[in-house]
């Protein structure tokens, strides 16, 4: 078990896993926690919230001196990654070479222990940038050398959630119709970015070492997700259900003007792609519970500390 006082770094700190983790693991007595990441209003963000933590403005995917947070670190949380996006070089940098380059720091100073978080798309059937990446991210960490755990989390949300559901709650407030895909009966197994904190933190302090499909304890359709957060959050959007190939010609003219937004065709066929992943009982293995999905969602789009923190895409 880690004394409190040991230094901890966490590579992509600033996105939504790891602004809930720096929150948990403060909460939780951590006192030396270095943090780095690439996005300069997220770091600035993050630097706001917990002025204690050491917070790196880094690109990962470029060796500097960043590398040098690895020094003395009794574990590494690698949490950095490109999950959406139209621009199939940035999942390379950030998912493959800032992993190398990370790997190599952590060598150089014999840092004894990785959390690796990978995802649940290395086991799905979607075939895309992301997932092609994440699985050669999750073979650079096999091949380390380095005492690690792998945990792949299906879909996740919470506080901080700058895509996703986050961006699906913004966007029901700001318009009158919210359009969902074909049936909506997609089923998902969305996961509590706080309670997969918890299960990082267990890994912390037991020095768990395999790798762990983590996945949402509810299996939850997308269209009652959608009705979930208006219920939650009192948006007056309309649910409106349209074709697919409609709902599919609006993404990628929206992507053609935002490269990177939040959303986009690739996701859509992801969410539409037929994937049950394993349950395991992570909340017996690693000592969490479960937090109830109802729950989840009024902790995360209702009334709270830090409710009103919007991260940048």
């Amino acid at each position: 078990m880690p004394d409190p006082s040991d230094k901890i770094v966490l590579f992509g700190a600033a996105g939504l896993v790891g602004q809930n983790l720096v929150v948990l693991l403060r909460e939780r007595g951590y006192r030396h926690l270095v943090a780095v990441d690439k996005h300069p209003a997220n770091t600035a963000i993050l630097r706001r919230l917990h002025p204690e933590v050491e917070v790196i403005e880094a690109d990962m995917a470029e060796p500097g001196a960043w590398e040098e947070a690895c020094a003395g670190a009794a574990a590494v949380v690698m949490l950095q990654a490109q999950i959406g996006g139209e621009v199939e070089e940035e999942f390379r940098r950030n998912n493959i070479l800032a992993t190398e380059h990370a790997l190599a720091a952590m060598k150089r100073h014999r840092v004894p222990y990785l959390v690796h978080i990978s995802s649940s798309v290395v086991n799905s059937m979607a075939r895309d940038w992301y997932t092609e990446t994440k699985k050669a991210q999750e073979a650079l960490v096999a091949e380390s050398g380095i005492p690690h755990v792998v945990l792949r989390p299906t879909l996740m949300f919470g506080l901080f959630d700058r895509k996703h559901l986050g961006w699906l709650s913004r966007f029901m407030r700001r318009v009158p119709v919210f359009p969902i895909p074909g049936s909506g009966r997609y089923m998902r197994q969305p996961l509590y970015a706080r309670d997969f904190c918890g299960i990082i933190e267990s890994c912390l302090r037991h020095r768990t070492t395999g790798a762990y499909n983590i996945t949402g304890r509810e299996r939850v359709d997308y269209v009652d997700i959608i009705r979930g957060i208006k219920r939650v959050t009192g948006a007056r959007a309309h649910i409106l259900h349209i074709p697919y190939s409609a709902f599919w010609a609006m993404l990628k003219v929206y992507g053609l003007a935002q490269p990177n937004a939040p959303f986009t065709t690739k996701q859509l066929k992801a969410l539409v792609t037929p994937d049950e992943f394993e349950l395991i009982p992570w909340w017996e293995i690693f000592g969490v519970p479960a937090t109830p999905f109802a729950t989840a969602l009024a902790e995360t789009y209702g009334p709270g500390p830090h409710a009103d923190v919007i991260l940048e895409f």
